[in-house]
């Protein structure tokens, strides 16, 4: 009786600070009769029916061990439609819903699948942890550095199983590669350059506001955001303002940050990062710049970052490199790694483009060709809901990746400047204007809570 009343005191606990309603459907949530049950289905509820959702959602879906039961999106629409195409793939078509609290209050949902804009992905998962759900979330995981670090303690707290949209680290190329750098052959690493040059975007033209939509719920969409009037250009290109994400960097640049810091042994963070860049390209008002060079000083060795939006003779990797056996044409790859050991010269691709590792007059000497890691991932995570093991893109591992963006961009927006970081207290030690930048200020009702 003791252990159940403890249990029935932390759900409680829990949906208070979260401002849910329903100890009693937390507390189901907690029992994951799926997991218990080799025969029943984990069910699933997918926060933001965008592209990356829509996909992630199809996905999981074709599962035989997983199904939706909603789809929740603050345009109605968009989840009604998202809602009626999932019942093609499942048996019956989830609920659309407006409001994730709703979900939350679910006893029958034990995980959520969160692809919302990045503004939304904190708060979202320490809902659900809160709550007993287990957690999918999209990369960049977090909009700042201390938000990233409130999703690691909620995950700790609730004991819940929270997967990043890393999905390079489900791929078997991914592992072939760190045992390669690990054994020694490249000798040691000194430098490393991650590139993510994006086709060009051309000039950025801004948006009237206007009422909103009739079928969307702007102050949902907002949520832990500034409150502000609607703008179509918001809502529909929120990866153009601060105040949702962290540009191309976080949204593209962070897949082979990630990645590279899996391959090299998961180091800790950098003592100190440098950022030069701006609208180069484009003299307009949009707030992300079109090129970013960025240094990460890691002591024993150095990572550059190269991303930007005007190069339109640059490619990603197409899906016959992808899903194929096709090699990447490296130099003019977009979203390319080079690694630089004292003996050798490793190329790395991400989702699914392998590597290949070089000698002089370029012959390669070792290689491993791969392919999309989301055949891995999405079965990691529904797996892991089931077994309670730590998923392969676990929410440590994924905040100090997504932390090298915050770096960059804090070293951007504080004027370009050189910042040193002090990577366990996770803040500036030479800026105050710099650790402002760490935590964001949040509306009424849609507060990160702290302690989680």
């Amino acid at each position: 009786m003791k252990a159940i009343n403890r249990r029935q005191f932390l759900v409680s606990s829990a949906t208070g600070a979260a401002g849910l309603a329903g100890g009693a459907a937390a507390l189901g949530a907690l029992r994951l009769s799926a997991a218990e049950s080799p025969n029943a289905k984990v069910v699933l509820a997918l926060m933001g029916a965008g592209g990356r959702g829509t996909q992630l959602a199809s996905g999981m879906a074709k599962l035989p061990d997983a199904e939706f039961k909603y789809v929740c999106d603050a345009a109605r629409g968009k989840a009604e439609r998202f809602a009626d195409e999932l019942g093609k793939i499942q048996p019956r078509a989830p609920q659309a819903v407006t409001d994730l609290r709703r979900v939350l209050d679910d006893p029958d949902v034990h995980g959520v699948v969160i692809a919302t804009p990045e503004h939304w992905h904190a708060l979202a998962t320490i809902w659900a942890c809160q709550a007993g759900k287990d957690v999918y979330v999209e990369k960049n995981v977090a909009l700042t550095i201390w938000e990233g670090r409130k999703m690691v303690e909620a995950a700790r707290k609730y004991r819940r199983v929270v997967q990043a949209g890393f999905q390079n680290r489900s791929g078997p190329y991914a592992a072939s590669a760190r045992d390669y750098v690990q054994s020694g052959k490249l000798g040691r690493i000194v430098h490393v350059k991650v590139y993510n040059l994006l086709p060009d975007t051309g000039p950025w033209k801004p948006q009237p506001d206007s009422p909103p939509p009739a079928d969307v719920n702007w102050d949902q969409w907002l949520g832990p955001a500034p409150e502000v009037p609607y703008n179509r250009g918001r809502h529909q290109g929120w990866a153009d303002w601060w105040d949702y994400c962290g540009g191309t960097l976080s949204g593209d640049a962070s897949h082979q940050l990630d990645l590279t810091r899996m391959v090299l042994g998961d180091p800790s963070l950098p003592r100190s990062v440098h950022c030069a860049g701006g609208r180069l390209a484009y003299d307009d008002p949009r707030e992300m710049p079109d090129l970013q060079a960025i240094t990460y000083d890691f002591g024993k060795f150095v990572m550059t970052c190269e991303n930007g939006t005007f190069t339109p003779y640059m490619k990603k990797f197409p899906n016959e490199v992808r899903y194929g056996t096709k090699w990447p044409l490296w130099p003019f790859s977009s979203c390319r790694v080079e690694i630089y050991g004292t003996k050798q010269f490793m190329y790395l691709g991400r989702h699914g483009c392998g590597w290949q590792v070089m000698e002089a007059d370029g012959k390669i000497v070792a290689q491993d060709k791969g392919y999309f890691p989301d055949k891995w991932h999405q079965p990691n995570f529904v797996d892991c809901i089931r077994t309670r093991k730590q998923p392969n893109a676990g929410i440590e591992q994924a905040h100090l990746s997504g932390c090298l963006v915050h770096l960059g961009n804090i070293a951007y927006r504080t004027g370009n400047r050189k910042l040193t970081f002090d990577g366990v207290q996770e803040r500036f030690t030479d800026s105050e204007e710099a650790n402002r930048f760490l935590k964001p200020v949040y509306r009424k009702d849609y507060r990160v809570p702290d302690p989680v």
